[in-house]
């Protein structure tokens, strides 16, 4: 969740100024956090309001949904200029909003807390699904949001980045057999899943630290803090994000008063503890 945000953060200079390099300034005062951080703090909170209550039927299901309207719109009104595309804009200024059958990356940027909440693989795509749904109800939508959760799942359940990428080949029908240095010529701006997705997935799968994953995900150009965030959001599983790092972002979320330690209650009651499992504490405190 935090690789997401940081991946955001990190791309957010870049998107409309695309770099086609790798050789780019990390993070600098101005990076900021988007709608994509603000839409995943927004998913978290909902998932946290069911972190003892299962969700087993279509009532709870229904709950869920109306929890992640609830906290989206409540987030997008406290934080309305951020970078919201035009039709999710409109949905949320709307009293009698509906999905909009929108096949956006909104749904898969916004989607890392469900890949450490669920207990199986089958209840991670169903929890991907709601979560997508209040807003990007397309098959492509539902799908981009299932790809990346279903890959942040099965990474921290000890699956290898080769078997990530073959259950989502397989499961998903993306691309994964292109590298980024193909990629990067002739990618432009794409804010569909299906254009969007795949190549934040190829730009983990390339990556060799989470810096290295940020990098190249930022380097294709395109829709670069989206793509950032969400293959920020896979990295984050294996590879520990680097003190300074954590710090520089924190720094400047605090310096703009953009998240506070209550937004990440999500992240350090139910992340932290298995993160720290793995890397040892990884604190990112505002």
């Amino acid at each position: 969740m935090i690789g997401a945000i940081i991946g955001d953060m990190v791309g957010s200079l870049y998107e409309f100024d695309n770099i086609k390099d790798k050789r780019f300034f990390f993070l600098t005062k101005y990076s900021l956090p988007t709608d994509d951080s603000i839409m995943t703090i927004a998913i978290s909170k909902a998932l946290y309001d069911f972190v003892e209550i299962p969700i087993d039927s279509e009532e709870k299901e229904k709950a869920l949904y109306d929890a992640c309207e609830k906290y989206m719109v409540s987030y997008g009104k406290m934080y309305p200029d951020v970078g919201y595309g035009g039709r999710f804009r409109k949905w949320l200024k709307n009293p009698n909003r509906k999905p909009y059958e929108s096949y956006g990356n909104g749904s898969a940027m916004r989607v890392s807390p469900v890949g450490w909440f669920c207990d199986s693989l089958e209840e991670t795509l169903k929890i991907a699904r709601i979560t997508a749904l209040p807003s990007h109800n397309h098959p492509e939508g539902i799908k981009g949001a299932q790809a990346i959760a279903a890959g942040i799942y099965l990474l921290r359940s000890g699956k290898t980045k080769d078997d990530v990428k073959q259950y989502i080949s397989s499961t998903f029908g993306y691309d994964l057999d292109r590298t980024i240095d193909e990629i990067r010529p002739t990618y432009t701006f794409h804010v569909s899943c299906q254009r969007s997705v795949p190549e934040a997935i190829i730009a983990f799968l390339e990556g060799t630290s989470y810096e290295d994953v940020v990098r190249n995900a930022v380097s294709i150009g395109g829709d670069s803090d989206t793509i950032a965030c969400m293959a920020g959001a896979l990295a984050e599983v294996i590879y520990p994000i680097p003190e300074e790092i954590r710090n520089s972002a924190a720094e400047n979320i605090a310096r703009y008063h953009m998240i506070t330690s209550e937004d990440l209650v999500y992240y350090n009651s139910v992340v932290m503890p298995m993160k720290n499992k793995i890397f040892g504490e990884q604190v990112f405190s505002i």
